[in-house]
């Protein structure tokens, strides 16, 4: 009698451990960390644009009463001997009115063109997205004691001051990616000439677009004249009306100086001189007086040399 009614005391507190026991599981939600996928950017393909040759377009000059193939090349900025060749002149003093005269070279104006290409940038753009840790949670495991008073008084403590922790979301944010700078191209300078006068002489006539397409220099019969810039002889004669015997010098940015009425010309056509070197001496060939014209160039069209000889 005594043992059953001690085996029911105690079956009644083993029901009640069990009973407090399910009901006092820490409530400790699992930790969930998510992830917000990134959308990755659509790189666009390069397209290289073709390089596109324009048609040909050489420029040409319609012979008009009165010229003179040297005089056509002068006032065009080319070479005497270029023209003969460039036309296929057998006779360089037969050029008829009317004739058309090539006055640049087969590809002088052939021009090749690249289109400006607009392109993102060449950075591999991967998603940074991490593996997502809710599919691999971790929970409290279950802790198996030995039933006692003070195990049940312990679990029952710990039910009653374990927090309910909240769920942790962890941001994902993708890294910027930094654009590559496209290189500044510098388009190289045009070669600045370090001009000279080309006698030391006085000026007697300045430059009048009508009248005087140079400078006059009056000196003396025999005196040095110098190349006023670096170049290439491209005429050397007296075959041109009203200039004597003349020198015609080719220099960088296509400008030509031009050297009038020498007494006698020490260079010869396609020699290149330098700046400084005596070219000539002056005298007064097709002239009244002893005297130096002088003629700056660029493309043929006349420029007035005061604006670019240094200043004296």
């Amino acid at each position: 009698m005594k043992q059953s009614c001690l085996l029911r005391k105690y079956g009644i507190l083993v029901l009640l451990a069990l009973a407090t026991a399910c009901t006092s599981v820490p409530n400790n939600a699992p930790v969930i960390e998510r992830s917000t996928d990134v959308p990755v950017p659509t790189v666009k393909p390069v397209v290289v644009a073709p390089i596109v040759k324009e048609p040909e377009v050489r420029p040409s000059y319609i012979v008009k009463r009165g010229d003179t193939l040297l005089r056509i090349a002068f006032d065009h900025g080319q070479s005497y001997s270029d023209l003969v060749a460039w036309n296929n002149l057998r006779n360089p003093n037969d050029i008829k009115v009317d004739q058309v005269l090539w006055i640049g070279p087969p590809e002088g104006s052939s021009v090749a063109k690249a289109t400006p290409i607009s392109s993102t940038s060449g950075v591999e753009i991967r998603s940074l997205t991490p593996v997502n840790p809710s599919t691999n949670k971790s929970v409290p495991r279950g802790d198996k004691r030995q039933y006692s008073e003070s195990n049940l008084a312990e679990l029952q403590k710990l039910a009653d001051s374990s927090p309910t922790t909240a769920p942790v979301v962890q941001k994902n944010e993708s890294a910027p990616v930094k654009s590559v700078e496209k290189p500044i191209v510098v388009a190289p300078s045009a070669e600045v000439i370090d001009w000279i006068w080309p006698a030391d002489a006085k000026l007697t006539a300045t430059f009048d677009d009508q009248k005087n397409k140079g400078v006059d220099l009056s000196g003396k019969l025999g005196q040095d004249v110098v190349a006023v810039a670096a170049g290439k002889v491209i005429y050397e004669g007296g075959a041109m009306r009203g200039y004597g015997n003349m020198l015609i010098i080719k220099h960088a940015n296509n400008y030509l100086s031009a050297y009038a009425h020498n007494k006698v010309n020490l260079v010869k056509e396609g020699q290149s001189v330098n700046k400084g070197q005596k070219i000539a001496e002056m005298g007064n060939s097709d002239s009244d007086v002893v005297k130096l014209h002088f003629e700056i160039r660029q493309a043929g069209k006349p420029i007035d040399p005061m604006k670019l000889l240094p200043a004296r």
